[in-house]
């Protein structure tokens, strides 16, 4: 885990639209990386610019749906934003540059601000094709999100240590969330397996008017995948007609930023974030797992400097 960091990184130009100090007049502006607006990332995305526009002077703040964790941070390595949410696994592989997961260098310019709420791999299930657990699955038809996302990069680490792969599947199809529940409403699809916060909209809506199974990934399954995984557990009740706890596995998002922002504002974005957390509450219940406690948690990449002076001065880093 990197906590000390060397000298504070200059601020690159960046186009020359963003201010480096607080008397600085230039307008800030600052383009916040989610996801797809049917999950978790978009509404505590559009949660983090409002409290930017009313926290830091001059601000101009604009949300942008993506298609998540591996966009998001080749997107953050051109400039094209000024802070991403994104997956850890997927973290750790852009900074070393697998090619495979999407990342055609080492993107060494990404910096930390913080560890925030976990990912549980959430596979749902027609409750007609009667898979319960992911060895269920054999000669299913499932999707696994975006091609490369981070959740497609989750199911392939999941299939793997199950002993599986995309052949054991009667059909793959490559769908964000919403696409996926409409062809499981629409018979045209069996299961798709995503990777989010709890309560996620798309599950909800679906578990509301369709009956359906959360599919279970054994602890051992989990436990041999390794670490940023961890097992975790999917509790009673959270869809609609979900009466036992299903295991499954866990990974820890993060918000990312680069080099190239500055370090006033790195800390601006980082100090507002959790000066306001329950604004972010109020956007998503996911967000309840944002805390000072664990934001160290798990980085595999240097903090920015903006962000490690927060940490400094609320003594979270000596």
């Amino acid at each position: 885990m990197f906590h000390r960091i060397a000298a504070a990184i200059p601020a690159a130009a960046l186009g020359g639209i963003l201010a480096t100090t607080p008397q600085a007049q230039a307008q800030e502006f600052i383009n916040v990386l989610t996801g797809g607006t049917s999950g978790v990332y978009y509404p505590l995305g559009v949660a983090l610019s409002e409290i930017y526009a009313s926290g830091m002077e001059g601000a101009r703040t604009q949300v942008q749906a993506t298609k998540a964790s591996v966009e998001n941070l080749n997107l953050l390595a051109q400039g094209r934003g000024e802070i991403a949410f994104a997956l850890g696994d997927s973290v750790q592989m852009a900074w070393e540059g697998n090619e495979e997961a999407g990342f055609n260098r080492p993107l060494t310019e990404l910096r930390a601000i913080a560890a925030i709420y976990p990912n549980y791999i959430q596979i749902v299930a027609d409750a007609a094709a009667g898979a319960t657990t992911i060895e269920d699955l054999r000669g299913k038809t499932l999707s696994v999100g975006a091609p490369a996302s981070g959740t497609e990069l989750n199911a392939r680490a999941i299939f793997e240590a199950a002993g599986m792969s995309y052949d054991d599947l009667a059909k793959v199809e490559y769908l964000p969330y919403a696409e996926s529940a409409e062809l499981i409403k629409n018979r045209q699809l069996q299961a798709t397996l995503q990777s989010s916060g709890l309560g996620v909209a798309f599950i909800q809506d679906l578990s509301a008017t369709h009956e359906i199974n959360i599919v279970a990934i054994p602890e051992e399954v989990v436990a041999s995948i390794g670490e940023p995984f961890v097992p975790a557990v999917i509790p009673a009740g959270t869809y609609s007609g979900q009466e036992q706890d299903v295991p499954t596995a866990a990974v820890g998002n993060m918000l990312i930023t680069h080099e190239g922002v500055s370090e006033e504002t790195a800390y601006q974005m980082t100090k507002l974030m959790f000066d306001n957390l329950d604004r972010m509450r109020s956007a998503h219940g996911a967000a309840e797992g944002i805390t000072t406690d664990t934001a160290l948690d798990g980085l595999s990449i240097p903090l920015h400097p903006g962000a490690e002076r927060y940490y400094r001065e609320i003594g979270l880093i000596q």
